[in-house]
């Protein structure tokens, strides 16, 4: 649902400054969905000057953390299904990024490494990341930064939510109808 507001003097206001005692406006969950969008659109953009998209983003944390990983235990750790990541590794393969190698212990499964390339491009995005958060919590002091991190932090554990992942995963390869 979207609200409509035809006053600019009332959506420049912050809650609270109409005199009331309580603030008015959007609550917490709606605020975070704002921000939440939001970062993730400026972040996307961001990728984008790289070359990259979010999804590369999260393989390439979890490939630099976890070198040799299978993709099966990739598509787990984001919270996908294997056939879903096929397109985004073959890619990255193709662009000499990411290398299948034969697993050291299991021949029928393929352990991905990043390359050479693929490390170079993993500090690229985490300067990127780290550009990304000073702009966007810069109206946060550190400890207010830490604050937030640790709220949210427990709001996603209550939701079931899988640590340092995007719920963004589990829609890979869906198309937009589903």
């Amino acid at each position: 649902m979207i609200l409509l507001c035809n006053n600019k003097e009332a959506m420049k206001r912050k809650p609270g400054e109409d005199g009331g005692s309580k603030p008015k406006g959007p609550g917490a969950a709606f605020l975070l969905a704002q921000v939440g969008a939001h970062a993730a659109s400026r972040f996307a953009a961001r990728l984008t000057e790289a070359d990259l998209v979010p999804a590369n983003a999260g393989i390439f944390r979890i490939l630099s953390a976890t070198p040799a990983i299978s993709q099966q235990a990739l598509a787990t750790a984001l919270g996908t299904v294997p056939s879903r990541l096929v397109a985004l590794v073959d890619d990255l393969e193709a662009r000499g990024l990411v290398e299948r190698r034969a697993h050291e212990t299991d021949r029928r499964t393929y352990a991905l490494h990043l390359t050479d390339k693929g490390k170079a491009t993993m500090e690229i995005i985490s300067k990127i990341a780290r550009e990304h958060r000073q702009d966007l919590l810069a109206a946060l002091s550190e400890e207010e930064q830490a604050t937030l991190s640790g709220l949210l932090q427990r709001v996603a554990e209550q939701q079931g939510l899988l640590w340092g992942v995007h719920p963004g995963y589990a829609r890979i390869g869906q198309s937009d109808k589903t």
